[in-house]
């Protein structure tokens, strides 16, 4: 079977297992997650050991740390993607939701009611969580999910896979694994026109720009977290340099970690000399120039540049931002409120950290994506965001005039 039927079929099996899934109750979804979940408890021990064989095998072929990192299946990260699976049960399920009501003078009544898109492609880089998160949050919307892995994480997602399918018995087509590792078979899920619904890719740049010049269906994105922070002249500076640490060194490989610091000029002599410190501490190198302003680095180096003032440093987030989330620290009101209102981007922070931004952090449970999109969704995408809606219209024997 060639490549193209591979994709054909498994797009075919999709859109039967999302015609069963739309047949379910919540309470029915609930409990095939809550059976997940504990699959993957039970069977920790074989995905903890694909897994190791996985990060091994990313060492050896001097894989990128930041790579290396979102590969790796810790303790704590295994806990949290089980938390997650349990807590998105725990949600309300927004299918079905009624959104408005309007009774029209014409005598029909019109209803605009949420529904699942049907069949998700979601291609991933390194982060195993992903496979786990994505189909939990697509079962919950009643979403048939087709995912395709990295070639570095493709042990552990295989184990993810045959855990999941174990747990979901009859309906293990809802959420099936792409093993093919061929390029193609990318392009194959996102021309498969009138089986996937819409794609959404978890990776780098050159992955998401390679699935949307391939694209014949819709695409949800984010090519990169260009994230900047602004420490205003009103700003606490203590308050601004435990923001930035949290920002730039709690994780730098995530897309919502600090790429660029800007610094008010009125306090740039004497702030800046902080945060050189606090760089030689944490082992953050320090670019003053010398690197592109858009640069996404995923790693213990960031951008600092000098700003006139707020509006200086709103045009300057406009112009080298990737929209993702950028931050102002500062206990002037009215600057906090014109950077919230001019940064055009997915999500913007006042006296917060830029790694909140996390379908978990925001209260959706697990999330698929973050979008810098500005249709269908935008920033952290969760349940509501997996589905649209249609308009559910009755009367008794209206006719139109």
């Amino acid at each position: 079977m060639d490549l193209h039927e591979t994709i054909t079929g498994m797009g075919v099996k999709a859109r039967a297992a999302a015609s069963a899934l739309r047949r379910l109750d919540t309470a029915a979804k609930n409990a095939a997650l809550l059976d997940i979940a504990a699959a993957l408890e039970a069977g920790a021990d074989a995905i903890y050991a694909a897994n190791a064989e996985d990060v091994a095998a990313a060492e050896a072929a001097n894989l990128a740390p930041a790579m290396v990192d979102r590969l790796r299946l810790t303790g704590a990260r295994f806990a949290e993607m089980t938390a997650g699976v349990r807590h998105v049960a725990s949600l309300p399920d927004p299918v079905g939701e009624t959104i408005w009501t309007r009774e029209m003078p014409s005598g029909i009544s019109i209803r605009k009611v949420r529904e699942p898109f049907g069949v998700v492609a979601v291609v991933f880089e390194s982060r195993p969580n992903v496979f786990v998160d994505t189909a939990a949050l697509c079962l919950k919307t009643s979403n048939a999910i087709i995912l395709r892995g990295g070639k570095e994480a493709r042990r552990t997602n295989m184990a993810l896979a045959a855990t999941v399918a174990k747990a979901l018995g009859s309906l293990a087509d809802a959420v099936q694994f792409v093993e093919v590792q061929d390029h193609e078979a990318v392009a194959e899920l996102v021309r498969a026109v009138g089986l996937v619904d819409v794609a959404i890719p978890r990776g780098g740049e050159r992955l998401i720009r390679a699935m949307c010049e391939a694209a014949l269906i819709p695409v949800l994105k984010h090519y990169k977290g260009v994230c900047h922070i602004f420490v205003d002249d009103g700003a606490d500076e203590d308050m601004a340099l435990a923001i930035i640490d949290n920002a730039k060194v709690q994780r730098p490989s995530a897309c919502n970690a600090l790429e660029s610091l800007l610094v008010a000029r009125p306090i740039a002599e004497r702030f800046i000399p902080r945060v050189r410190e606090w760089a030689r501490e944490k082992g953050v190198r320090l670019h003053f120039g010398d690197a592109p302003l858009d640069s996404e680095f995923l790693a213990l180096e960031m951008n600092v540049t000098t700003l006139e003032d707020c509006r200086a440093a709103i045009e300057h987030i406009n112009k080298y931002s990737s929209h993702h989330s950028d931050a102002i620290i500062t206990a002037n009101a009215a600057h906090a409120a014109e950077f919230l209102r001019d940064v055009d981007s997915a999500c913007v922070y006042h006296n917060a950290s830029t790694r909140f931004t996390d379908g978990g952090q925001f209260g959706m449970g697990a999330e698929i994506g973050i979008s810098t999109d500005k249709l269908h969704a935008r920033g952290p995408m969760g349940l509501e965001e997996l589905t649209t809606y249609k308009y559910v219209v009755a009367g008794e024997g209206a006719i139109r005039r």
